[in-house]
């Protein structure tokens, strides 16, 4: 796989990572509930992502070639990234008129 598609893959997998705990009720879009998920669930759900995603990013890199140590700034960076990705997805659920 090219570094360029592995790049592209992280992008896409990010911007549906951020956006499925507010498009849908189910738990991690899998189980179903019968009721509305609670923000703080979301938010839960928004850090497992993130994490599955980050885990997804270093194996790609790891099949790239070797892994790059990464310090305390490129968690924090990434992480609001990764909220920024996210905000569409919580203007549709909280903040858009029905």
């Amino acid at each position: 796989m090219s570094l360029s598609l592995s790049v592209w893959l992280v992008v896409v997998f990010a911007v549906v990572g951020a956006n499925l705990p507010f498009i849908n009720d189910r738990w991690f879009a899998v189980w179903p509930r019968q009721t509305t998920k609670p923000l703080s669930i979301r938010l839960l759900e928004l850090l497992v992502l993130y994490l599955l995603v980050g885990g997804c990013a270093l194996m790609l890199e790891q099949a790239a070639g070797q892994i790059y140590p990464q310090k305390w700034e490129f968690y924090a960076t990434t992480g609001t990234l990764f909220l920024t990705l996210a905000f569409p997805g919580f203007v549709f659920k909280y903040l858009q008129r029905r």
